[in-house]
């Protein structure tokens, strides 16, 4: 009930003839207020101003005496008394015996201090009035002090009688604010009525309404505005059929992205797709030639049009480091004259990093393969020929062979390796097994390689044994390919350290060279199959390019986790951190 606006109108009546009764009743009570303690003063004020009220001789009963000879000046009654004080403001004389008692108030003390009080606290339930009566021949003594102190019931009687006519003005403009409201809006809600059902007839399909105009106000307008709508609504009905087509075009074709031309080139349609391929919202595309002027295609609308003859025009456009098949479809708009365009957005950027790695994964197994081959074949082709006659040269020309062979060897077993963690067809064999004990195992096989190289080889172990549940070979191929790189890129003379301990859960293997180190924009990609730093140097050490690839997938096999960081010259260390299983601290 409370939502209808007759309602509401009657409300906003009835507030504001409460509002405006509220303020001026709050007015005038105030009003009341102030005046009676103003008068109040004044008259008080033009009394003592007078000084009739001092007597001849200069005693507490000759000022009440005088006092009392005034009081029809001074307004004394049942709610207004005198009292003489003394000079400490003390009650000596009063109108009334009974009243010989008062508090201290501002204005008797300012009546001691020599001045005539006469300020009002409006708060206060009463209004006072002091005046000091100085000695004869001591100039500035007060002496006596005269009071006069009002109750003001007078007062309260009469704000009393004023709030209750207040109230009773209140309850007549209620009743008549009601019934005006209820009259006014009437006046407004009826027309509104009659169009709310006329409305819903013709959101019901019945376009045959008329809406009878009755006034030139802002109602007479709505039922004009009305009429008209509802002649347009029967003709929008039949243009409904084309947007259809078109919105069936658009679902047909989409597979991603999707956005509509018209023929002005002005887009009429985007969905949320497109706006992340874009990274815009709708308001900020202004054309498509300027849309895709953008972008790495060379197409305009025009051109579009007049090669697509109605068929879709496949085009690849690059969009924000995006790589995009775009997919061009001319449609027909209402007017069966102009044509629009849709666009149909398919992100191929995955697609298209898969086909680039594939491609330059080919390209590094083709170059590692063609350089063992190339020199087999031409070491072989030698002695074929019989070219080679001493003995020394031709052991030679046959360790080159076979060292080129065991590199491609070394190649393959790596690929398939690597083959085999990506399609996981690894034949995991798990046990539990001491890893301090197998690293003292790789040590002691690496340990001729490094004394060769005059290299310093340290074993730190935090712990005396620490188990693990894993693949001990891959392990140990994981701990033979990181400790083999320091010792190879370290120089000679150089110190590798191995650290092993136990933080938490995992055990943690530290290995850390002060060999040439690697560049930090190499880095990020150390792991990554067949990249070198150097890679002249890595193929004349033997490397393959693999084996850190193939070391952080048995790794994370094991649900562990590898890590690196270096400087150039400074360094590396790698940490490979294992869940552990049992731990047993050195003593």
């Amino acid at each position: 009930m409370l939502r209808s606006i007759q309602w509401k109108l009657v409300i906003m009546f009835v507030l504001l003839v409460i509002s405006v009764m509220i303020v001026v009743g709050t007015i005038l009570l105030y009003s009341i207020t102030d005046f009676y303690h103003q008068q109040f003063i004044r008259q008080m004020d033009n009394f003592f101003e007078s000084e009739e009220y001092l007597p001849v001789e200069l005693t507490a009963d000759s000022v009440a005496e005088k006092l009392r000879v005034f009081v029809v000046q001074l307004g004394i009654d049942s709610y207004r008394d005198y009292y003489v004080l003394n000079e400490l403001g003390v009650v000596i004389r009063a109108s009334r015996q009974f009243s010989t008692h008062i508090e201290s108030t501002p204005n008797i003390i300012s009546a001691i201090n020599g001045k005539v009080g006469r300020e009002y606290n409006r708060s206060a339930s009463y209004v006072d009035y002091a005046v000091p009566i100085f000695t004869e021949g001591m100039e500035g003594e007060v002496k006596y002090i005269i009071y006069i102190q009002d109750t003001k019931e007078e007062l309260y009687q009469q704000t009393a009688q004023v709030s209750n006519n207040i109230f009773y003005a209140l309850f007549i403009g209620l009743i008549i604010s009601v019934v005006l409201g209820f009259l006014l809006s009437n006046t407004i809600t009826a027309p509104i009525a009659i169009l709310t059902r006329k409305a819903e007839n013709l959101a019901a399909g019945n376009f045959e309404q008329i809406a009878e105009i009755k006034a030139k106000d802002e109602i007479g307008k709505l039922a004009g505005t009305f009429n008209f709508m509802a002649k347009e609504l029967q003709q929008y009905v039949k243009e409904i059929g084309s947007e259809k087509n078109k919105m069936e075009a658009i679902l047909l074709h989409m597979t991603d992205g999707v956005l509509a031309f018209n023929a002005q080139g002005k887009l009429i349609h985007m969905n949320l797709a497109a706006e992340k391929m874009l990274g815009l919202v709708q308001s900020e595309i202004q054309h498509f030639d300027t849309l895709f002027a953008s972008t790495t295609a060379d197409i305009t609308l025009v051109a579009l049009i007049e090669i697509s003859n109605k068929k879709a025009v496949k085009k690849q456009i690059d969009i924000n480091e995006l790589h995009i098949n775009a997919f061009f479809i001319p449609f027909q708009l209402e007017n069966e004259t102009e044509v629009g365009m849709m666009v149909v957005l398919q992100d191929i950027t995955e697609q298209q990093k898969l086909e680039m790695v594939r491609r330059e994964f080919v390209a590094n197994v083709s170059h590692e393969l063609k350089t063992p081959l190339t020199s087999i074949k031409s070491y072989a082709e030698t002695l074929l020929q019989g070219l080679v006659d001493d003995k020394e040269t031709t052991t030679h020309f046959l360790e080159v062979i076979n060292n080129e062979a065991d590199r491609m060897t070394r190649l393959v077993r790596d690929l398939l390796v690597l083959s085999q963690l990506d399609y996981k067809q690894t034949q995991w064999k798990k046990q539990s097994f001491c890893l301090v004990g197998l690293v003292e195992e790789v040590l002691e096989k690496l340990l001729l390689t490094a004394q060769r190289r005059k290299q310093q080889l340290a074993f730190h172990k935090k712990v005396s044994e620490v188990g693990i549940y894993g693949d001990r070979d891959k392990i140990e191929q994981v701990l033979v390919n990181v400790i083999s790189n320091a010792i190879k890129y370290t120089p000679q003379e150089g110190e590798i350290h191995i650290y092993v301990d136990v933080i938490g859960e995992c055990v943690q293997i530290k290995v850390i060279d002060n060999g040439m180190g690697i560049p930090q924009q190499d880095l990020a990609r150390i792991f990554e199959r067949f990249y070198r730093v150097d890679k002249a140097r890595s193929r004349e050490l033997g490397g393959t390019g693999l084996g850190l690839s193939i070391a952080r997938e048995i790794v994370a096999a094991h649900k562990g986790s590898i890590t690196m960081k270096s400087e150039l010259n400074e360094g590396t260390k790698v940490v490979i951190q294992l869940p552990v299983q049992e731990t047993k601290k050195m003593e």
